[in-house]
């Protein structure tokens, strides 16, 4: 099961290293630009870009509070046919 916020925490922390892939199974991994995202062979459900997403909230507990951010993710999770809640 993927988290909301747990997946705004690793966009958080994937600021300036490059963008975060995740995969149905709750799996993440910061992708550096140009690199292929895909693990054994499996391509993942979404890939965010950290910076357009969290950079402009001063704090982390901004970016997990803040309304439409956690609507993107649940929606962009949905949308590629995995499932989210928040915790």
């Amino acid at each position: 099961m993927l988290y909301t916020r747990e997946i705004i925490r690793k966009i958080w922390d994937a600021q300036g290293y490059g963008n975060l892939a995740v995969w149905a199974d709750g799996t993440t991994a910061v992708i550096a630009p140009g690199e292929s995202p895909e693990k054994g062979g499996e391509a993942p459900l979404a890939i965010f870009k950290p910076i357009p997403l969290v950079a402009g909230f001063p704090m982390l507990d901004f970016a997990t509070h803040d309304a439409d951010l956690l609507r993107h993710i649940e929606t962009t999770i949905r949308e590629a046919g995995g499932e989210i809640e928040r915790e």
